[in-house]
This record gives structure tokens, C-alpha cells and sequence, in this order.
């Protein structure tokens, strides 16, 4: 069993998303909104904000992987510096609880959880409330967070038939 918890990081707003996979099964366990803008337009404070949310949902949830969605270059510098360091305040937070981190390219969480890199906001939306039969459409910090676990789910489960395929290979090696 593993409860991971998936992080669309924003400095203004901070999607997370919790989901719990055993085996093949996927269970939503919760997912929102850390709202660094309450905390003024002071960086620091918003990073604070971001750092202080992040360690409460692992306090509340104690997932036991840790992903985040990596910084993209954006159009403006200044925005992707902002994005890189509230990805900075929630990795610290998730480090600080000795959770490993799992990075993942924007187009690589939607080919996982969509089928297509390029898919937009809405798209997103849709499959991960169908994926995890959620009876609305999800906020969409709080989906493309929800996003980010799944695509973890979808790597992790992948990486372990691999070792798995590996291991039986090595074995029959031996024999």
C-alpha cells in the first residue's frame, strides 16, 4: 500500500492531491488548495504559507511518496522563478518528513492521466474525476495535484513490474 500525495505548486495557489494505490486499485483520499495569496503579496510569506500547508497535509495524511509537478519555462522569467520557489517551499517540507521526491514534466502527468501531452486544463479535469469516480469536477489546482499522484502511481506501478521482471530474469539466470 502507498498514500501518495501529489503537489501542482503555485505561488499564489498550491494544488495537492491524495490518493492511496494497492496493487492496481486507486482510492482518492483528498485534495484543495493551499492559498499562499492570503498571505499578501510578501514572497516570503507566501512561501511560508506554502511550507506550513504542505507539512500540515502530510501531519494529516502521512503519505508515504511524495510527487511534484517540475518547473516549466514559462513566457515571463520572473513567474518561473516564483513557480521554482514555491516548488522550493513545498519539496522542503516534504523532505523534512523524509518523504523521497518524485519530479514529473507537465506533459508527462497528462500523457499518463489523459493519453495526450498536450491536453489542457479541462481535459485534466475530467479524466481524473473519472479515474477516481468523484461525483464533481475537481478545482483545477486541486486536479492537476490529483494528476501528479496518479502519474506517479501509473510510474511507480510500472517501475516495480520492471524490477519485478527483472528479478525473475536475474533468478532464472542462476538456475
Amino acid at each position: 500500500m502507498a498514500i501518495i500525495l501529489g503537489i501542482d505548486p503555485g505561488s499564489r495557489f498550491t494544488g495537492y492531491g491524495v490518493i492511496e494505490q494497492q496493487g492496481r486499485s486507486i482510492t482518492y483520499l483528498g485534495s484543495g488548495c493551499i492559498k499562499a495569496i492570503a498571505a499578501g503579496d510578501d514572497l516570503g510569506d507566501r512561501l511560508q504559507t506554502i511550507y506550513a500547508g504542505v507539512s500540515e497535509i502530510i501531519i494529516q495524511f502521512q503519505p508515504t511518496m511524495f510527487a511534484i509537478e517540475q518547473v516549466f519555462m514559462a513566457k515571463n522569467p520572473d513567474s518561473a522563478l516564483k513557480l521554482g520557489q514555491a516548488r522550493g517551499a513545498a519539496i522542503v517540507a516534504a523532505t523534512s518528513a523524509e518523504l523521497k521526491i518524485a519530479e514529473y514534466s507537465a506533459r508527462q502527468i497528462k500523457q499518463s492521466v489523459v493519453g495526450t501531452g498536450g491536453a489542457d486544463k479541462t481535459q485534466v479535469q475530467h479524466m481524473v474525476k473519472s479515474i477516481l469516480k468523484l461525483p464533481a469536477t475537481p478545482q483545477a489546482d486541486a486536479a492537476d495535484a490529483l494528476a501528479v499522484a496518479l502519474c506517479h502511481a501509473h510510474s511507480h506501478d510500472s517501475i516495480s513490474k520492471l524490477s519485478g521482471q527483472a528479478t525473475k530474469t536475474v533468478r532464472r539466470r542462476l538456475r
